[in-house]
């Protein structure tokens, strides 16, 4: 999909896509889930645990963070991740609709 074609969507249907794109690696599925399972989460230790790159963590955070899903503070010379629970919330309530819209006709195809 071209950039100049998002105008012919609404806004959540955007914003949809924003936050699905964002989830869209499995890198960042398992950043998340490890700021979830430990609340907050420090750049340094994602890098031992994941096995990724330094440079590989802080571009998919980065995606994660640009998409508004995660939030960080700096402690230090460390930033200190956690979900953004308001996107969170957001995140939530779209998929969720979304994937009850479907309802599921046996006799479809």
């Amino acid at each position: 999909m071209g950039l100049t074609k998002t105008e012919i969507f609404t806004d959540e249907q955007n914003r949809l896509s924003t936050l699905l794109k964002a989830l869209a690696h499995p890198a960042r599925i398992a950043i998340l889930q490890r700021i979830m399972t430990f609340n907050t989460c420090v750049c340094g230790d994602l890098v031992g645990e994941l096995g990724l790159a330094q440079a590989t963590i802080s571009q998919h955070l980065k995606e994660l963070k640009n998409a508004g899903i995660i939030q960080g503070t700096i402690e230090g010379v460390s930033v200190c991740y956690c979900i953004n629970p308001v996107t969170w919330k957001l995140l939530e309530k779209q998929v969720g609709a979304f994937l009850k819209s479907y309802k599921g006709e046996a006799n479809c195809c």
